[in-house]
């Protein structure tokens, strides 16, 4: 009996290889201003949703204030999905217009 040794292509194990090592794509999630939610509110909700001591959530909160968004976190796209999500609910429960969006770095 005869065992033909099937020739493998490097190329093709290079590229599942790099396929592997490519890192997911990672997506930051923001708060855009409004004219109408409370700063305190956009402070506790840095505090709570990520993680942030009081002085770096109220830099974020600030910049949200004057510059109409503010970065609180990049995180891989499903992470990301459910902060938002989060944000979003906690925004509506408390009756406040809030954002929370994410975009692709």
């Amino acid at each position: 009996m005869h065992f033909m040794a099937t020739k493998h292509d490097p190329a093709t194990v290079l590229e599942e290889q790099d396929q592997r090592l490519k890192p997911p794509p990672m997506f930051q999630v923001m708060l855009l201003n409004d004219d109408y939610t409370p700063m305190e509110f956009v402070v506790s909700v840095l505090q709570n949703f990520f993680g942030m001591g009081r002085e770096k959530a109220t830099q974020v909160m600030l910049k949200v204030h004057r510059e109409g968004r503010g970065v609180c976190g990049v995180y891989p796209k499903d992470v990301a999905a459910t902060k938002v999500e989060q944000v979003s609910s906690y925004a509506r429960q408390n009756q406040h217009p809030l954002q929370c969006v994410m975009e692709e770095v």
